[in-house]
């Protein structure tokens, strides 16, 4: 068990090179495929491990499995079109069942092996930024590995939202109250109240990123693509959710967003968080610089 210290520490930003695996339902929104873009662009910041395809089920797959092996596939095309090779594991295939039983799969076994090769002071980063399930489930089978990994999660909504109907725990509260309740060190990234605000349009995608390469194409184009599935013709923003975690790991000096720490918050089945002052802390953004982190984004994706 992680003393209040080293807890603490495990949660400031990262001043050095840091592992990171990102667990991501990639086929789901273009925001996963920009998320997983920046931390390619950054190798100086980041050394990605690994990317786990999470699980999820809404209009775009026909059940948590479909959508794994969707995002399974949806990694594998972004890794061709940057032309980066980093090993791929498919995930859950199912939500889990309970709090207490992990479904193995090729990710939650990766992660556990990944985690028990760090230590609290080297600590293992997992972006998570789709259904928790993966996450959950390592810490399931390897509870241990809580002090060996920092999770840095974008999900739920802020803490005085009044509910927390959310995609990413609506999915399965059961792995989100695994995670949060596990003691690992957790950062949490709201998205109704906080992440909202990270918003683009397809002028500005345009005027950024189109024709600098072929990754940059297809960023533009999917994101087009996917907005007009529901405001062709209609003046529209989109919100890039999953880059505010990435944007957290390179928020050295504050310029991309500000956080505090509080106790971990209870997800709660009925959709709600509760609060216990007695529970350990964790690290809650709760405001991001729109522009800077855009600016960041663009120009390495750009290069």
């Amino acid at each position: 068990m992680l003393t209040t210290e080293q807890r603490l520490h495990m949660l400031e930003t990262p001043q050095s090179l840091v592992d990171l695996v990102i667990d991501t339902d990639a086929y789901n929104e273009i925001d996963d495929q920009f998320a997983i873009s920046y931390a390619l662009c950054v190798p100086d910041r980041v050394r990605l491990l690994a990317l786990c395809a999470a699980p999820f089920k809404n209009e775009r797959s026909t059940g948590p499995a479909d959508g794994m092996e969707k995002s399974y596939q949806e990694i594998l095309r972004l890794l061709k079109l940057a032309e980066k090779n980093v090993p791929v594991y498919r995930g859950s295939t199912a939500y889990l069942p309970d709090e207490k039983t992990p479904v193995v799969s090729d990710a939650a076994e990766a992660l556990v092996r990944l985690a028990m090769e760090h230590t609290t002071e080297e600590p293992l980063y997992v972006a998570a930024i789709g259904a928790i399930t993966n996450v959950a489930s390592a810490l399931l089978l390897k509870p241990e590995i809580a002090d060996r990994m920092v999770v840095v999660w974008l999900g739920g909504n802020a803490i005085d939202w009044p509910d927390n109907l959310e995609f990413n725990v609506l999915q399965d509260v059961a792995s989100a109250r695994v995670v949060f309740g596990s003691g690992v060190p957790l950062v949490i990234l709201p998205c109704q109240g906080v992440v909202t605000h990270f918003t683009t349009t397809g002028p500005e995608l345009e005027y950024w990123l189109k024709g600098r390469n072929p990754l940059c194409d297809y960023l533009v184009q999917q994101t087009v693509d996917e907005v007009n599935t529901y405001a062709k013709g209609k003046v529209w923003s989109r919100v890039i959710w999953d880059v505010t975690t990435i944007g957290w790991l390179l928020n050295r000096d504050g310029s991309f967003m500000q956080d505090t720490l509080i106790p971990t918050p209870i997800p709660q089945y009925d959709h709600h968080y509760s609060q216990d002052s007695r529970r350990p802390l964790c690290r809650y953004v709760y405001m991001v610089r729109r522009d800077a982190l855009f600016a960041d984004l663009f120009g390495r994706l750009a290069k």
